[in-house]
């Protein structure tokens, strides 16, 4: 399965900017009644597990550039500034204008005001860089966008937004970054498929372990969660 092929889902509406912007207004109004951060998709264990990873393969002595992709209220890159990354090497872009509200409110609770939140559709606009960024990004971060990109519908070339995708992350990865996905759609070897492809020049890195499900004679996880390379 390639990557027009893993996007053959049905168009929903969840793959909708209409959507995410009622999501993220309802979010907002919740943060400013009770202080609530909003929803961790996926739970704290998958955030948890990619942050665990980052400290392994690029720590936060490295001084990495971080981008997290559709980060909604942020939470994993703010984990990750958290866990001692430099907030002012830190990104965090949304294509909802209320995500972005959301994402920056969090960031001033948690005392992370240099943190960089920016409105930007990934698919067709550049991410803007951090003060000092000369170039690209050591790591890529995404949890649950693509699967929500992947529902999205075909532009006017045909081409589906999960296609148009794995070519965007590559393209603004430093050589000798990574990108790290975790999906709840996609199988680790699905992504693979999609990402790993002579168009993008990525390279598969390595795999997050998570638990395993039993159910009707098959066993799996809920979760897939995979690191590629740009090579150097």
């Amino acid at each position: 399965m390639d990557a027009d092929e893993s996007s053959d889902f049905e168009p929903s509406r969840l793959g909708t900017k209409e959507h995410w912007d009622s999501v993220y207004a309802r979010e907002v109004d919740n943060f400013e009644e009770t202080g609530d951060e909003g929803e961790v998709w996926f739970g704290e264990d998958a955030v948890e597990k990619m942050v665990d990873w980052a400290a392994e393969n690029i720590p936060s002595s490295s001084e990495p550039y971080v981008l997290e992709v559709g980060a909604g209220n942020a939470t994993l890159l703010l984990a990750l500034v958290d866990a001692g990354y430099s907030a002012s090497r830190a990104a965090a872009i949304d294509y909802s204008p209320d995500a972005v509200r959301l994402a920056r409110l969090v960031a001033e609770q948690r005392e992370h005001p240099d943190v960089l939140v920016a409105e930007c559709d990934f698919l067709a606009q550049d991410p803007p860089l951090c003060a000092g960024q000369k170039e690209g990004w050591d790591l890529l971060l995404d949890k649950g966008t693509y699967d929500a990109i992947a529902l999205g519908d075909k532009d006017e070339n045909g081409l589906t937004p999960a296609a148009r995708y794995p070519p965007r992350a590559a393209a603004i990865l430093k050589p000798g970054g990574y990108f790290l996905i975790t999906s709840c759609n996609f199988t680790e070897e699905e992504l693979k498929r999609s990402f790993a492809t002579p168009e993008t020049g990525l390279v598969y890195h390595s795999r997050v372990q998570h638990p395993v499900i039993s159910f009707g004679g098959k066993s799996g996880s809920v979760y897939a969660t995979v690191a590629f390379q740009k090579p150097k």
